[in-house]
């Protein structure tokens, strides 16, 4: 599984974010591309310990069983659940929601396992930095496929 931690595939995601415009379409889904940027961005707070959502009851429950699909080389299904508070219905300015996104995931990258949260994931709890890094890149890549990039 490819991760953020690899130079070449941090390289990789930030092309594809570039090739977005403010008029990408949606593949499935309800959100608009710069609230998806912003979604992205939500994400990648949590793993640079940049915020620290509670854990989910069901996430206690059933994360374990169900972790491991965080890093797997399988993409990510569509229309999967999402944690309410990474929810994103707002409007959104595109070229400033694209340039945080790009700004959080170089300085995620260039900070490397020593930079990542050891705060656990709302639902599938602990995660090691590796962990972590290669669940974020599979959120983007799934979330840039959701916009053809």
């Amino acid at each position: 599984m490819k991760s953020l931690f690899d130079q070449g595939a941090a390289k990789e995601i930030l092309q594809r974010i570039d090739a977005l415009q403010p008029s990408s379409q949606r593949q499935w889904g309800k959100m608009e591309v710069a609230q998806m940027l912003a979604h992205c961005t939500a994400a990648l707070e949590v793993a640079a310990g940049e915020k620290f959502p509670p854990r989910m009851l069901i996430g206690k429950i059933l994360g374990p069983v169900f972790k491991s699909k965080f890093y797997e080389d399988k993409p990510m299904t569509r229309n999967g659940p999402t944690d309410k508070s990474f929810i994103v219905t707002d409007t959104r300015g595109f070229e400033k929601e694209k340039a945080h996104l790009k700004g959080l995931i170089q300085k995620f990258a260039d900070g490397g396992p020593g930079k990542c949260t050891t705060h656990p994931h709302s639902f599938f709890g602990k995660l090691s930095p590796e962990q972590w890094s290669m669940g974020m890149y599979k959120h983007l890549d799934h979330h840039l496929r959701q916009f053809g990039a």
